[in-house]
């Protein structure tokens, strides 16, 4: 059954197994506090870890003892032949540490005591021996480092860790939500000959958390770039978590973006994010997980690597992520990565599923069946997808960044001139196509709710009601009004994220028979009001242009005018992101998004001086023509391409703008006004 757990050793419906879970929780917490003592003190009520001239190793029977390998994935090695016990703890001294412990790769080794202990969130204290400054302290494979930090799990800065590990003197203090029958509680030395050890570890049982009466449930969504929520400084990118929370009914169900990109199981799990939500979560909460496309990372022996073989991904679900989300009672589901789509296909080639190495999607699927999971297909749902909707479509809709399409930025510096990368870029996308991806995973919500699954049945109940009306009626017009008929396919397409986006804000419209009609000229007033109305500015502030056909002459002294009445100082895609390359372990740095470019520019490659039809402009237009220019509101339509980074040297000043290359630079002038780390969905 899909709509099954497998809890308490058999598999039992929802009802029951959340019933078993709380009988579970209950009588965790009535075992109170575990507590061990590794001194030779008294310690009333702890388990005595006694040194008896020999390490007292694991055993199953006792439940504790120290292990030479942990559980981590890839399991890292710790030593045992060097503990030492002196009445005041266990100690170990390493004659040498790792030069290089500022990257993941290290392994000071050190000590590793494994205590025995079910799936369940647990209050964690460690006394060492050592200082903290000496010493670093993690449970079960975590990274520290991440966890002691003040970090946001979200770009726009709005979701703090919570569930930070504290570190003073001798004392560290952690909250962990534990999926395997055992904790491992790793001590390891930060300085070659300082001796490192464990004098105290005590366990206390969180139970798992009711929902407050009058608060509705919350859905979260775990996962990767795919999935992320973005900022503006990143536009156009977007996720399907992003925009999947505007197809619920708020009154009946709160949904949390976690997602982030670069991360995949393994590292997902190491930083916190997946703790942080089972800790924050209630019992009934349901948590819908996408990882696979930073699993395919070939760094699967790194210490906190994104990587997985395909043993090693089953392992992360089938025991640390399925147990842990339903020791807290909470609700998992599953959503199979969407296929990368190619960003160069030749004509008339079909797309298909990208997973072909490492089959993630395929395995989440029979993990799924047999863990008693519901799984959202949304791997062959996006193919399907993409080969109905067409390559121009498809490729207008992934990252395929020209010279002035957005102010954005990537790891490698601005967008502006075209993608650092020199590429379509496949796996990432603009807000268009993750629409598209959230319409699809409550679609597939849909129909296995209508085969029987009852938690796909529970998230379809939360949705608007005009969203479930849509679902039956297979008709989604409603809910994205902002789709014109004439942009969802074909050459029409060629700008269709912009052009939804003017749509979806008002600044433009369609005709009566819901087209935009992108290859027609567009109007002076049509744009100067569009433009106002994205500024933010009176209508008079570009009431001086006469009506008729727009020109780029015209348009760019608009831009001029618009820009100056807006901005009293250069904005930060002028600025902050112009040459600018985001290195790893800097704020905002996405591994996804690392092309090896460096400090790709802002401001056009080509000087004005080096443009070859300037002395065709219109007198009246030049000065502002010119600034408009070198402030990179309006550059070259001749010459560049997608996913390149290049400029052309024909600025056409006479030819007329059609409606779609308007809404382009109407696209590019409203991100530029908008703050840099707000999310970029707003509407």
């Amino acid at each position: 059954m899909r709509n099954s757990y497998i809890v308490c050793g058999r598999a039992v419906a929802l009802a029951a197994g959340l019933l078993c879970l709380a009988v579970h929780a209950r009588e965790i917490s009535q075992a109170g506090e575990l507590r061990f003592d590794f001194t030779s003190r008294p310690a009333p009520g702890a388990v005595a870890v006694k040194w008896n001239g020999r390490v007292p190793l694991y055993d199953a029977a006792t439940g504790h003892g120290f292990v030479d390998r942990t559980a981590a994935l890839p399991a890292r090695p710790v030593h045992i032949e060097g503990i030492r016990g002196d009445g005041n703890g266990f100690t170990i001294t390493e004659p040498a540490v790792d030069p290089a412990a500022a990257t993941d790769h290290y392994n000071n080794f050190g000590m590793a005591f494994r205590i025995k202990a079910p799936p369940g969130a647990y209050a964690v204290k460690v006394v060492t021996t050592s200082d903290a400054a000496d010493t670093t302290v993690s449970i079960a494979g975590m990274q520290t480092s991440r966890l002691l930090a003040p970090v946001f799990w979200d770009a726009a800065g709005l979701m703090p860790n919570r569930t930070r590990v504290t570190a003073q003197g001798h004392e560290w203090s952690y909250r962990y939500v534990n999926g395997r029958e055992f904790i491992d509680i790793e001590i390891e030395p930060k300085k070659a000959g300082v001796p490192v050890g464990v004098g105290g570890i005590v366990l206390t049982p969180i139970a798992p958390q009711a929902r407050p009466a009058g608060t509705p449930p919350v859905l979260y969504t775990l996962g990767d770039s795919t999935v992320k929520s973005y900022t503006f400084d990143e536009a156009p990118m977007s996720g399907w978590g992003q925009v999947f929370d505007s197809l619920f009914d708020p009154a009946k169900a709160t949904v949390l973006n976690y997602s982030m990109g670069g991360r995949s199981f393994r590292n997902a799990y190491a930083e916190g994010r997946l703790n942080d939500l089972l800790l924050s979560g209630h019992a009934g909460d349901v948590v819908m997980i996408q990882f696979g496309h930073n699993d395919e990372s070939a760094d699967e022996t790194r210490r906190y690597g994104r990587g997985a073989t395909e043993a090693m991904y089953e392992e992360m679900i089938r025991e640390v992520y399925l147990p842990a989300i339903r020791a807290r009672g909470m609700v998992p589901v599953f959503v199979t990565p969407m296929s990368r789509v190619n960003g160069s296909p030749k004509p008339g080639e079909p797309y298909v599923n990208s997973f072909g190495r490492r089959r993630f999607p395929d395995l989440m699927e029979k993990l799924g069946a047999e863990l008693g999971v519901t799984v959202v297909d949304l791997n062959a749902r996006s193919v399907e997808y993409y080969n109905a909707a067409g390559q121009d479509a498809i490729t207008a809709m992934v990252m395929s960044i020209e010279a002035g399409e957005t102010p954005g930025k990537t790891n490698d510096g601005s967008y502006a001139n075209g993608h650092p990368a020199n590429k379509i870029d496949g796996t990432h996308f603009k807000e268009a196509l993750a629409k598209q991806y959230a319409r699809l995973v409550v679609t597939e919500l849909a129909r296995l709710a209508a085969q029987g699954d009852k938690v796909a049945a529970g998230i379809v109940a939360q949705l608007r009601g005009d969203v479930r009306k849509a679902l039956a009626a297979n008709d989604w017009s409603g809910i994205h009004p902002e789709i014109a008929g004439d942009v969802v396919r074909g050459e029409g397409a060629y700008y269709r994220n912009q052009i939804e986006k003017l749509l979806q804000l008002g600044a433009l419209r369609k005709d009566a028979q819901g087209n935009f009609r992108p290859g027609e000229v567009m109007r002076t007033g049509e744009f100067a009001g569009a433009l106002s109305g994205l500024m933010g500015l009176p209508p008079s502030a570009l009431a001086n242009y006469a009506e008729g056909p727009l020109t780029r002459e015209t348009m760019g002294a608009m831009l001029h005018d618009a820009y100056h009445a807006n901005f009293r100082a250069k904005p930060a895609y002028m600025t902050d992101y112009n040459g600018k390359t985001i290195l790893p372990g800097s704020p905002g740095y996405d591994p996804n998004l690392d092309t090896g470019a460096q400090g790709a520019m802002y401001y056009p490659l080509v000087r004005w001086a080096q443009l070859q039809d300037t002395a065709a402009i219109s007198p009246a237009y030049v000065d502002r023509l010119r600034d408009a220019y070198e402030l990179g509101l309006i550059r070259s339509e001749a010459g560049i391409a997608r996913g390149r980074m290049v400029n052309g040297r024909l600025l056409e000043p006479r030819a007329p703008v059609t409606r779609a290359k308007a809404a382009k630079a109407l696209y590019f002038m409203w991100v530029l006004a908008q703050p840099p780390k707000a999310e970029n969905d707003r509407r």
